[in-house]
């Protein structure tokens, strides 16, 4: 029997409602606060509906340059952080599957060890590692250049191709797409969580894979893979935001304007020494930063739910 308790379900969609409320009339002002000039919005109080400077604030934002961002356009800042979020989800990924894979389904030497090393790097904060992660990339590929630095100036291979052969590589990875992703692309987290679900595999499943002439390469790729298909998108949404709102990496590893992301956009766009924020810009520039997010979970919602939610494969 079904009871029916009509104020208990008033009161839980009076609830729902203020949750929904609380959680978008900051979009909603932020929406609103694009159309309108910044001289409106240093007034009080905040207009709650649109203005007639929408067209004027987006147009601004896409077809030009923005001073306050130090003179990069939104597409380039967008453009980098849809690249670094999309590398390190895919990286991430990657690694955590082929590592999953190796721990559960091989029998070698001091694999739990191996695992539990991986593992324990969860006990290990971003701060605490953050410096020498980027003594190690701004220093990469130096080894490379000083054992090549032989072929510099009057050497043999100069006069052979009748030219100088300089090797430089001044600045490792910094300033590049590798230098944003790289560094990120192991994931303690995702690694723990596909190697719970590849231990939920039946040994049957192996045995009658490998009666069928299936390598190690085809199991992982034919039948491991389609059984994590749900949670490889719930892991999808979850990394590619993470990779997405990135700051600190970001603003340590990259100088040149050009490298900038839509989240070090907005920070440079609000720290104005000169003038106050054109806050306009920066709501829309906020308001575009969340355009991907949003659609990568819309286009993988019910995917999304059935990895967060599905027990049994």
């Amino acid at each position: 029997m079904i009871e029916r308790r009509p104020l208990l379900d008033l009161l839980t969609h009076l609830m729902l409602l203020v949750g929904v409320a609380a959680t978008c009339f900051p979009i909603w002002i932020a929406l609103v606060a694009s159309t309108h000039p910044p001289e409106r919005l240093s007034q009080r109080p905040l207009p709650l509906w649109f203005g007639d400077h929408g067209w004027e604030t987006f147009s601004t934002l896409l077809l030009t340059d923005v001073g306050q961002a130090g003179g990069v356009s939104i597409t380039t800042m967008l453009l980098n952080s849809l690249i670094m979020a999309v590398g390190i989800t895919v990286g991430k990924i990657a690694v955590s599957l082929t590592a999953a894979y190796a721990v559960v389904f091989f029998r070698f030497p001091f694999r739990f060890l191996c695992f539990w090393l991986i593992f324990i790097t969860l006990m290990l904060p971003v701060e605490v590692r953050i410096l020498p992660t980027y003594d190690v990339v701004a220093g990469f590929l130096k080894p490379a250049q000083a054992a090549w630095t032989w072929v510099e100036g009057d050497s043999w291979l100069s006069r052979l191709l009748g030219y100088e052969v300089v090797v430089a590589i001044p600045n490792g990875l910094l300033d590049s797409y590798w230098g944003l992703t790289l560094p990120l692309i192991a994931s303690a987290t995702a690694t723990f969580l596909f190697r719970q679900i590849f231990l939920t595999v039946p040994d049957e499943l192996v045995e009658a894979a490998k009666i069928d002439g299936a390598g190690p390469w085809r199991f992982f790729v034919d039948i491991l893979i389609p059984l994590s298909r749900t949670n490889i998108a719930a892991l999808t949404i979850i990394l590619f935001i993470f990779g997405w709102n990135q700051y600190l990496w970001p603003l340590l590893m990259t100088t040149d304007v050009q490298m900038t992301t839509v989240v070090m956009g907005i920070s440079r766009m609000l720290n104005t020494d000169t003038a106050l924020p054109a806050w306009n810009l920066v709501m829309g520039t906020a308001i575009l930063a969340m355009l991907p997010p949003v659609i990568v979970v819309l286009a993988m919602q019910k995917l999304f739910v059935q990895g967060l939610t599905e027990r049994e494969k």
